[in-house]
């Protein structure tokens, strides 16, 4: 049998919309994320997101003039991307595919993002070497993900930030002392990574509750 391509329950279903709902109200962040990623490539670049689950920011790239294309493996993550990209006017490739044996050519891309799902990948390193194989030369990377010893307590400021309601304020930040914590990883373990890579160049920079992992090909 096939290993499991990510680390615990799959996101089908009732989880994916149930996620797709709450993730709504990053709007504002996945705004400004698109606006950050616009401002490091030229007009019309491609770019490709991976686990874009119900493609928000993807469609926010797409809005900037970017030739989008996002791999996700949940099929009803790509049936939601696909809505949802429909529904904002934006033609955006959506596949279904596992982010450690990427159905794309060499050298098909001159960006690539992976935002709050690095941690769920169950061959991170297999990933890391599609990554560097599907970029460019000199193309280059941004993996936005948790970082293992982030404190509950700057967590819970930052699902409050959220504006959602109590109950489920309660139920994320649950989910992440349970499920996402655990996963994460710090930056040693992640820099231990990414010496295995032929990246020219991979920079960890840490943020509110995470890190931010530039890579050039």
């Amino acid at each position: 049998m096939a290993a499991k391509p990510y680390i615990g329950m799959g996101m089908e279903g009732s989880i994916a919309r149930w996620y797709e709902k709450n993730t709504a109200r990053d709007m504002d962040e996945f705004r400004r994320l698109a606006a950050r990623i616009a401002d490091e490539v030229a007009a019309g670049s491609r770019v490709l997101e991976i686990a874009p689950g119900p493609g928000f920011l993807a469609v926010e790239l797409a809005k900037r003039g970017l030739a989008v294309t996002g791999l996700d493996i949940s099929r009803t993550f790509v049936e939601l991307a696909r809505r949802n990209a429909e529904a904002a006017g934006v033609g955006i490739a959506f596949e279904q595919g596992n982010a450690s044996a990427m159905p794309f050519a060499d050298h098909s891309f001159d960006f690539l993002v992976c935002r709050a799902a690095f941690k769920n990948f169950a061959d991170p390193v297999g990933a890391l070497r599609e990554m560097q194989r599907v970029l460019k030369p000199g193309g280059r990377g941004l993996i936005i993900d948790l970082r293992r010893d982030t404190s509950m307590s700057e967590i819970s400021r930052y699902v409050d930030s959220l504006g959602a309601s109590l109950p489920n304020r309660l139920f994320t930040k649950f989910v992440f002392r349970t499920v996402l914590l655990p996963r994460a990883w710090t930056e040693a373990a992640f820099a231990e990574m990414l010496r295995q890579i032929p990246f020219r160049r991979a920079e960890i920079e840490p943020n509110a509750i995470g890190m931010d992992i530039w890579l050039e090909a």
